[in-house]
């Protein structure tokens, strides 16, 4: 009886070890728009920073990898990427029992293997209105229309600047 206590123990404890081996998992990031510029991750199991693009080795955790991130010309990115739970762990469900259930599904638990972190456009300048013809030459008049009221949205242009420009193409047509 002790010899089979003693193999149960010894499976249990290598079994454990084996388990929680291969806690940290890549995430390849990039920012949408392809700039460059840098990420950092939180989760309850760690923090890490990124130059971005890259590949970052992360800690598996149950929760949300948390980003904050910002490019090089300072537009800012915040999130999460969520965590999934691999296909492994009913397998793994045995050891509940034992107490070592964060271990566990940890080591199941992933992150998309690439995400791609979304980032608001860049806008242009607006110092003048030769500036806002470029944007918006070669489209539409319904287009060209939108694009003025979406920038006057923004406060990029006055209501002033866009009545003007808003003229401007309702009398070239």
């Amino acid at each position: 009886m002790k010899k089979l206590l003693f193999a149960v123990v010894a499976v249990s404890t290598v079994g454990c070890a084996t388990l929680t081996s291969d806690a940290m998992t890549p995430v390849a990031l990039s920012f949408g728009d392809g700039s460059s510029g840098e990420c950092h991750l939180t989760n309850k199991r760690g923090a890490w920073s990124a130059e971005i693009p890259s590949t970052v080795s992360v800690r598996r955790s149950d929760d949300a990898l948390q980003y904050q991130c910002e490019t090089e010309d300072g537009r800012e990115a915040v999130g999460s990427i969520a965590s999934t739970v691999g296909a492994k762990i009913i397998a793994s469900a045995v050891f509940l029992d034992f107490g070592i259930t964060d271990a566990i599904t940890d080591k199941h638990r992933e992150y998309a293997a690439s995400f791609v972190v979304p980032v608001e456009a860049k806008t242009g300048n607006s110092a003048g209105s030769s500036n806002t013809d470029e944007r918006l030459e070669s489209k539409d008049l319904y287009t060209k229309l939108q694009e003025l009221n979406e920038l006057r949205e923004k406060g990029i242009l006055t209501d002033a600047e866009f009545d003007a420009e808003k003229k401007k193409l309702l009398d070239a047509e």
